[in-house]
Formats: C-alpha cells, sequence, structure tokens
C-alpha cells in the first residue's frame, strides 16, 4: 500500500509538471500571437522607461547615483516581473471560462502559470541586465549564484498576492482597475529609479513595510556590489511570505466553489 501510496504521489507531482509546462506554453503562444516583434516586447517596454529616466534624472533632475543605467534597469526588471504577473491575474479566471468549467480541472494552477510566465521574461532579460553591468564596470562576482534564491522568494510572494487577486476580480470585476491604480502608486513609492537612502529617515519604516523594499535591496547588494544580501531583512521576507501564502491559497480555494456560478 505504501508503495502505491508513492506511485501515485509520483504521478500526480509528474502530471502537475507536465500541465504547468503545457499551460506556460500556452500562455507565451497567447501573448506574442501575432506580434512581429515577439518576446522582444519582455524588453521594450523597461528600456524605454530606462530610456526617460535617464534623461529625467540625469539632465533634468540629477540624482547623482552611480552606474545609473544599471541601477535603474535592475529596479524595472524586478518590478516588472511582479506587476505583470499581478495584473494579469485578475483576470486569469474570467479569461479562462473553458478550463474553469472542465470537471477536476485544478484552477490552483493558473496564477502559478502566470507568475512563471513573468518568471521566463525576467530570466530572458537577465542577459541584457548582465550586459549593462559590464558597460558600466561593474564585475561579476560568485556571490551572484544567490540570485535564484531571490527569484524563488519573489515568486512565492508574486504567487501569494495573484492568489486572493485571481477570487476577488470574479466577484468584484472592479478589483483589476483597482490594482492597476495601487501599482502605479506602489512604482512610485518602491526605489525603483531613486535610492532608498534619499528617502527622509522619518518615511523609511514605512517603505520596509513594502517587501518588494528588501528583496529590491538585496538583487542591487549582489548585482551591483558584489556583496552579500542583508540576510536579516531577506529572513523576515520569507516569514512573510510563508505567511502570505497559505492565507493567500485559501481565500483562492474559498472562493473557488462559486467560479462556475460567477461565470
Amino acid at each position: 500500500m505504501k508503495y502505491l501510496g508513492r506511485l501515485v504521489d509520483g504521478r500526480t507531482i509528474t502530471h502537475f509538471f507536465d500541465l504547468l509546462r503545457v499551460l506556460v506554453d500556452r500562455e507565451m503562444k497567447l501573448l506574442y500571437k501575432r506580434s512581429t516583434l515577439g518576446i522582444a516586447w519582455t524588453l521594450i517596454s523597461p528600456l524605454l522607461q530606462l530610456a526617460v529616466f535617464s534623461f529625467l534624472f540625469r539632465s533634468v533632475v540629477p540624482l547623482n547615483i552611480p552606474k545609473f543605467s544599471s541601477f535603474a534597469f535592475s529596479g524595472l526588471l524586478v518590478w516588472s516581473w511582479s506587476q505583470t504577473a499581478l495584473f494579469q491575474a485578475t483576470g486569469l479566471i474570467t479569461n479562462n471560462k473553458a478550463l474553469i468549467r472542465q470537471p477536476n480541472f485544478p484552477t490552483a494552477i493558473l496564477p502559478i502559470v502566470t507568475t512563471m510566465t513573468g518568471l521566463i521574461h525576467f530570466m530572458l532579460a537577465l542577459p541584457v541586465l548582465i550586459l549593462f553591468l559590464a558597460i558600466d564596470g561593474v564585475p561579476l562576482k560568485p556571490v551572484l549564484f544567490l540570485l535564484p534564491l531571490l527569484m524563488f522568494i519573489q515568486f512565492i510572494l508574486t504567487v501569494s498576492f495573484a492568489y486572493p487577486l485571481a477570487a476577488l476580480n470574479v466577484t468584484f470585476r472592479d478589483t483589476q482597475h483597482t490594482l492597476g491604480v495601487v501599482l502605479q502608486m506602489m512604482f512610485y513609492l518602491t526605489p525603483i529609479f531613486y535610492d532608498i537612502s534619499s528617502v527622509p529617515k522619518q518615511f523609511q519604516p514605512f517603505y520596509q513595510l513594502n517587501p518588494m523594499v528588501p528583496l529590491l535591496g538585496a538583487y542591487r547588494d549582489i548585482l551591483l556590489k558584489g556583496t552579500q544580501p542583508d540576510w536579516l531583512a531577506l529572513l523576515i521576507v520569507s516569514l512573510v511570505v510563508a505567511a502570505l501564502l497559505p492565507i493567500g491559497l485559501g481565500i483562492f480555494r474559498r472562493q473557488s466553489t462559486t467560479f462556475v456560478e460567477e461565470l
């Protein structure tokens, strides 16, 4: 019986990853269907933003941040992954009616698919960031091998928020529009194109409540400074993520019983 249980678990896990691979492949094809530039759009948006930021904060209102191109581009890539995945998550259920109505379809896999797609885009853009680092004269150090740890934490963090957002938008269709406004506000309240040290000290504790702030700082410690990240800050973020995931998944599962009716 124990052997049979292990066999069933093995088949379930294999089926899950096969389904994940198929759905991610489907998502990538749908995103760039009939698109001339295809996956190049992954880089076009952050590069255009970088060009604007470089002009504004080098020529108009200088921020005096060393290696600004690498600094800003790293922030844009990290933020874009989570921002895009969360925004797309709000339409996961309403845009996949055919899948949701399939008997025994594991709806909980959909936020993972969206976040995984964002991770693929992030990894495809990493070589361009490495090129920026090389142009700015930033040497690559062995600490770079810690990047997968940061990606894992960001992946779980994004999925944790994607679950409740996907569920809430089924009942409250304004969720997507509200999220767009919130994400736009958070874009400016996250040190993406400016350094956290330039924020007045009385406001910095509020900044630290945003889990993306220490996470972004860890990325820059590894990529731009070649140093170990702040392990205490990462531990706190990891504990927060560990608490958020079951909460988000719980909300999603409770709401999932009404998905078919709401659609």
